[in-house]
């Protein structure tokens, strides 16, 4: 992928919370020689992701385009922070990671803001019902009770999302994940 684009490729992995995200990037990575991952989980706000909004606020893409995707695509090197879930803050500074071709996963990722870095798309392609369904049972499985963001945040950020920018068609690839 790198011979043909003359630098290090980003990979976009996209698709509904429960789709198969972390899955499919995770078998990217392992098949794809020179791959390495960027969860998308430390690039979310947990106060604006927990929170209704129409483009996925909570989605730090600026931080994730500026800090990790522009970086790694003109291969500058250089540092980032990702979100540490324990301190309820970014964590320390740590080095970007070094590979031919970054995968990265999150929700809201095929957005204005991200799709000029991205060179190559994925959507996790399964309906909204089905993912939600395997994300509750995911939580559940897990001890955490999201009950109430997932029918009262993350489905409804979901449809909205859809509406508003239709990622499903800004993805070069469709991996059927049913």
């Amino acid at each position: 992928m790198r011979a043909a684009a003359g630098r290090p490729v980003v990979v976009g992995v996209s698709g509904f919370c429960g789709s198969g995200k972390s899955t499919l990037t995770k078998a990217l990575v392992a098949a794809v020689p020179g791959a390495v991952r960027m969860r998308g989980d430390d690039f979310l706000d947990p106060a604006q992701s927990h929170a209704r909004s129409d483009d996925w606020s909570g989605v730090e893409r600026v931080r994730l385009r500026d800090t990790v995707l522009e970086p790694f695509r003109a291969a500058a090197g250089g540092s980032f922070r990702r979100y540490d879930w324990s301190s309820r803050g970014l964590g320390r500074e740590e080095p970007l990671p070094a590979g031919e071709v970054l995968v990265v996963d999150l929700i809201g990722l095929f957005h204005p803001a991200a799709l000029p870095v991205i060179d190559l798309t994925v959507w996790c392609d399964v309906d909204l019902e089905t993912a939600a369904v395997r994300g509750q049972q995911r939580d559940r499985a897990l001890g955490r009770d999201h009950e109430r963001l997932w029918n009262d945040v993350w489905i409804p950020n979901e449809r909205d999302f859809v509406t508003r920018f239709d990622p499903r068609s800004a993805a070069a690839v469709l991996v059927p994940t049913r």
